[in-house]
């Protein structure tokens, strides 16, 4: 923020500003600002990165409904006949 004489340091960008920059740790700790200036670390997120345990819950809940569902064999099915199909998960019965 030029205007307010202010340097935000703060986690990696998830997409590209104008007046932005992406430092390393390296450099972030070597940051120097003009006299005068107020620099603001933001500390980033303690939560951990990847799926929650509702979500893979939720994932599993799926496979199961669909492992559980009786479907009626197809007269000239393939080998592998699939026994459900939601969105790009597939329950394939066991030989």
């Amino acid at each position: 923020m030029y205007a307010d004489s202010t340097a935000v340091l703060g986690p990696l960008a998830m997409y590209a500003e104008p007046h932005s920059y992406d430092l390393c740790q390296s450099h972030s700790e070597k940051l120097t600002v003009p006299n005068g200036w107020n620099v603001i670390t933001l500390e980033p997120e303690s939560d951990p990165v990847g799926p929650s345990e509702d979500d893979l819950m939720a994932i599993a809940d799926a496979v199961r409904e669909i492992g559980n569902q009786q479907s009626a064999p197809a007269a000239s099915g393939p080998a592998n006949p699939e026994i459900g199909r939601r969105g790009h998960l597939r329950a394939l019965p066991s030989n």
